[in-house]
Protein backbone atom coordinates (compact mmCIF):
# COMPACT_ATOMS: atom_id res chain seq x y z
CA UNK A 1 0.00 0.00 0.00
CA UNK A 2 1.05 3.30 -1.06
CA UNK A 3 -1.53 6.25 0.21
CA UNK A 4 -3.40 6.42 3.29
CA UNK A 5 -6.18 9.29 3.25
CA UNK A 6 -6.48 10.71 6.75
CA UNK A 7 -9.78 12.25 7.76
CA UNK A 8 -10.10 14.08 11.29
CA UNK A 9 -13.43 14.60 11.66
CA UNK A 10 -15.82 16.54 14.55
CA UNK A 11 -19.34 16.02 14.49
CA UNK A 12 -19.51 15.59 10.74
CA UNK A 13 -21.36 11.83 10.29
CA UNK A 14 -23.26 13.24 6.93
CA UNK A 15 -20.37 14.19 5.51
CA UNK A 16 -17.90 11.63 6.11
CA UNK A 17 -20.48 9.42 4.76
CA UNK A 18 -20.46 11.12 1.72
CA UNK A 19 -16.58 11.02 1.58
CA UNK A 20 -15.90 7.71 2.33
CA UNK A 21 -18.99 7.08 -0.59
CA UNK A 22 -17.19 8.97 -3.11
CA UNK A 23 -13.84 6.67 -1.57
CA UNK A 24 -15.76 3.34 -2.60
CA UNK A 25 -16.61 5.00 -5.77
CA UNK A 26 -12.52 5.24 -6.77
CA UNK A 27 -11.64 2.97 -10.09
CA UNK A 28 -8.30 1.91 -8.03
CA UNK A 29 -8.78 0.83 -4.06
CA UNK A 30 -5.34 0.11 -3.10
CA UNK A 31 -5.19 2.61 -0.05
CA UNK A 32 -6.41 2.41 3.49
CA UNK A 33 -8.83 5.15 4.71
CA UNK A 34 -8.01 6.45 8.54
CA UNK A 35 -10.93 8.74 10.01
CA UNK A 36 -10.26 10.42 13.49
CA UNK A 37 -12.71 11.47 15.67
CA UNK A 38 -11.55 14.58 17.52
CA UNK A 39 -13.91 14.14 20.41
CA UNK A 40 -17.06 14.94 18.79
CA UNK A 41 -20.54 14.79 20.43
CA UNK A 42 -22.16 13.26 17.09
CA UNK A 43 -19.39 10.25 16.69
CA UNK A 44 -19.59 9.02 13.52
CA UNK A 45 -18.34 5.23 14.39
CA UNK A 46 -21.11 3.67 12.96
CA UNK A 47 -21.05 5.28 9.74
CA UNK A 48 -16.99 4.02 9.15
CA UNK A 49 -18.51 0.85 10.26
CA UNK A 50 -20.96 0.71 7.28
CA UNK A 51 -18.04 0.65 4.89
CA UNK A 52 -15.79 -2.07 6.40
CA UNK A 53 -16.39 -4.61 3.92
CA UNK A 54 -16.04 -1.80 0.74
CA UNK A 55 -12.79 0.22 2.09
CA UNK A 56 -9.96 -0.62 4.12
CA UNK A 57 -10.80 1.62 6.58
CA UNK A 58 -9.55 2.57 10.17
CA UNK A 59 -11.48 4.59 13.05
CA UNK A 60 -9.99 6.04 15.97
CA UNK A 61 -11.59 7.96 18.42
CA UNK A 62 -9.54 10.58 21.08
CA UNK A 63 -10.35 13.98 23.10
CA UNK A 64 -10.84 16.90 20.93
CA UNK A 65 -7.05 18.22 20.21
CA UNK A 66 -7.94 20.43 17.28
CA UNK A 67 -7.52 19.74 13.97
CA UNK A 68 -3.28 19.71 13.47
CA UNK A 69 -3.07 17.52 16.27
CA UNK A 70 -5.71 14.83 15.26
CA UNK A 71 -3.74 14.83 11.63
CA UNK A 72 -0.76 13.37 13.61
CA UNK A 73 -2.63 11.46 15.42
CA UNK A 74 -3.72 9.78 11.96
CA UNK A 75 -0.58 9.80 10.61
CA UNK A 76 0.86 8.46 12.41
CA UNK A 77 -1.21 5.43 12.63
CA UNK A 78 -1.12 5.53 8.81
CA UNK A 79 0.58 2.48 6.61
CA UNK A 80 1.36 3.96 3.33
CA UNK A 81 4.76 5.19 2.38
CA UNK A 82 2.41 8.88 1.49
CA UNK A 83 -0.29 10.47 3.36
CA UNK A 84 -3.27 12.97 2.00
CA UNK A 85 -5.07 14.34 4.73
CA UNK A 86 -8.87 15.13 2.88
CA UNK A 87 -11.24 17.59 5.18
CA UNK A 88 -14.62 15.31 6.00
CA UNK A 89 -16.45 18.07 3.72
CA UNK A 90 -14.73 16.39 0.43
CA UNK A 91 -16.39 14.41 -2.12
CA UNK A 92 -14.03 13.06 -4.45
CA UNK A 93 -14.38 12.72 -8.45
CA UNK A 94 -14.31 9.20 -9.35
CA UNK A 95 -10.70 9.09 -11.22
CA UNK A 96 -9.04 10.95 -8.30
CA UNK A 97 -6.93 8.52 -7.26
CA UNK A 98 -5.99 6.72 -10.39
CA UNK A 99 -4.99 10.44 -11.45
CA UNK A 100 -2.83 10.91 -8.14
CA UNK A 101 -0.92 7.30 -9.13
CA UNK A 102 -0.30 8.16 -12.78
CA UNK A 103 1.06 11.11 -12.09
CA UNK A 104 2.63 10.35 -9.05
CA UNK A 105 6.22 9.92 -10.71
CA UNK A 106 6.15 13.76 -11.34
CA UNK A 107 4.68 15.18 -8.27
CA UNK A 108 6.16 12.70 -5.88
CA UNK A 109 9.61 14.23 -6.09
CA UNK A 110 9.63 15.45 -2.96
CA UNK A 111 7.07 14.38 -0.79
CA UNK A 112 7.32 16.60 2.14
CA UNK A 113 6.86 19.67 -0.66
CA UNK A 114 3.75 18.15 -2.17
CA UNK A 115 0.14 19.63 -1.26
CA UNK A 116 -2.83 17.53 -2.43
CA UNK A 117 -6.29 19.01 -2.86
CA UNK A 118 -9.65 17.50 -3.72
CA UNK A 119 -9.56 18.43 -7.47
CA UNK A 120 -5.96 19.31 -8.34
CA UNK A 121 -2.35 18.63 -7.66
CA UNK A 122 -0.16 21.37 -6.77
CA UNK A 123 4.00 20.86 -6.10
CA UNK A 124 6.32 23.03 -4.78
CA UNK A 125 9.61 21.15 -5.15
CA UNK A 126 12.61 22.76 -2.84
CA UNK A 127 15.83 21.69 -3.56
CA UNK A 128 17.62 19.70 -0.64
CA UNK A 129 20.33 22.16 0.90
CA UNK A 130 23.28 19.72 -0.04
CA UNK A 131 21.95 21.06 -3.77
CA UNK A 132 21.91 24.64 -3.86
Amino acid sequence: MKYSFIIPVYNRPDEVDELLASLCEQTLKDFEVIVVEDGSTIPCHDVVENYAGRLDVHYFQKPNSGPGQTRNYGVERAHGEYVLILDSDVVLPVDYYLLLKLNSRSILVMPLAVQIVPTRVSVRCRKPSTML
